[in-house]
């Protein structure tokens, strides 16, 4: 299958694109950078990585990873940007995965080499799609929970496939997502996927962040007690495989302590199986969600985007309204929260007791002391939460050295790359 290229350096600006200025239009990505623009000259509002923190965060979690005898194929979809899972798979992941077979053709087409969906196919033409991928040298995993699953890819497929797919049996709990009910449901699946001829059996797989909940105690031992089932219906799988590898997976962003500690254990004790972390938030980190639910908050992992908007109205001494709202920030798991504020003339200023109330589609409701000097155009620089709903608003995003929050400055950051996502 054709590779579609990424955004390159000499591809063109148009000037719709979020956030650059009217004068990036007509330049190529690479004449754009090589002016060394300042990002203080984009339009705001703007999401910013920092190129030190998400270098830094790939590179500990591959090392981590590593170090337990386990491999890593982060979610794709936490960033859908091709040029961001290159590094993560330059630093060692062995795939991508990701949850739509939309996504899946993103990632087919941008060369990821292996990659897992984490969900089961539901549509005859997708199936087919994927077989042909597969058939052209992408390794594919899907996931199924069901006999229909296997219906359907038959009937896809016919009754001599060239190649049959890759599927997981996908383990879940009753009131939960997707996956099937019980051990037994799990067995009687697998012995269903090994007598099929369009199928091939290629391990278990689930995801733990879907049935514990916080870093409690009972958190963290309901993760670990999913871990156990996944590894004993991996266990009751064994005279079902064939030759070839097995995959167990599990590990979001939330658990993956708790995930490697048992994957490691299994590694340790001799099995022969490719023990597969999908951690996808953890390049990009955040000051919210993650940053109270990872275990490797303050111990690895650091904050690698920050929200920029800009002060457009003061109607009340203690109200600001900025430039930025849902179609910018993500706000399904907190609010932003206002790090810092830089006043027009460069200085930088404090904000003792601000608070990010409310978002509009493209209004922020910004409640200030009625002292605070904040004023028309000045910048007010956020802290966001949760990855997955921080990329999908932009189709370019500025990559600067650092966001180092004692020392960041607009005028004097310059940009170093524009990341494309592929939403």
């Amino acid at each position: 299958m054709p590779s579609e290229r990424v955004l390159g350096p000499d591809d063109l600006l148009i000037g719709n694109h979020k956030g650059l200025p009217a004068a990036a239009a007509g330049l190529t990505v690479a004449e754009f950078l090589a002016r060394e623009p300042r990002l203080a000259e984009l339009w705001t509002p703007l999401l910013v990585l920092d190129r030190g923190a998400l270098d830094d965060n790939i590179a500990f979690l591959a090392g981590w990873v590593a170090a337990r005898g386990l491999e890593l194929m982060p979610h794709g979809k936490t960033t859908m940007a091709p040029a961001l899972w290159q590094r993560q798979l330059d630093a060692g992941a062995t795939g991508i995965t990701v949850a739509t077979p939309w996504q899946l053709r993103v990632a087919v087409d941008a060369g990821v080499p292996a990659v897992m969906l984490a969900n089961q196919f539901a549509q005859t033409e997708a199936i087919r799609w994927a077989a042909e991928a597969a058939a052209s040298g992408t390794r594919i995993w899907s996931w199924v929970d069901g006999p229909a699953t296997i219906d359907l890819i038959e009937h896809a497929l016919g009754d001599a496939p060239a190649r049959p797919l890759e599927v997981l049996v996908d383990l879940g709990r009753p009131g939960g997502r997707t996956g099937v009910r019980s051990l037994g449901a799990a067995v009687a699946l697998a012995e269903r996927i090994a007598a099929s001829p369009a199928v091939r059996l290629a391990g278990v797989a689930g995801y733990e962040g879907a049935i514990a909940h916080g870093r409690g105690p009972e958190g963290l031992a309901a993760a670990r007690a999913f871990v156990d089932e996944i590894l004993a219906a991996h266990d009751a799988f064994r005279p079902l495989y064939d030759d070839g590898d097995v995959l167990v997976t599990a590990g979001g962003s939330a658990y993956p302590d708790v995930v490697g500690a048992a994957f490691a254990a299994a590694v340790a004790g001799g099995d022969s199986a490719r023990f597969v972390l999908r951690s996808g938030a953890y390049i990009v980190h955040d000051h919210g969600y993650y940053r109270q639910n990872s275990p490797f908050e303050g111990a690895g992992l650091r904050p690698a985007a920050r929200g920029i908007a800009r002060v457009i109205s003061r109607p009340e001494s203690g109200l600001v309204l900025i430039d930025a709202g849902k179609r910018d920030f993500p706000y399904d798991e907190g609010l932003p929260v206002p790090l810092y504020a830089i006043a027009s003339d460069g200085g930088r200023m404090p904000l003792p007791g601000a608070e990010l109330t409310k978002l509009n589609d493209q209004h922020g409701f910004l409640r200030v002391t009625p002292a605070s000097p904040l004023a028309l155009g000045d910048l007010v620089v956020f802290g966001l939460s949760h990855p997955c709903t921080m990329f999908d608003k932009w189709r370019l995003v500025p990559v600067v050295d650092t966001l180092d929050d004692e020392s960041f400055d607009p005028a004097g950051a310059t940009l170093v790359d524009l990341v494309e996502t592929r939403f």
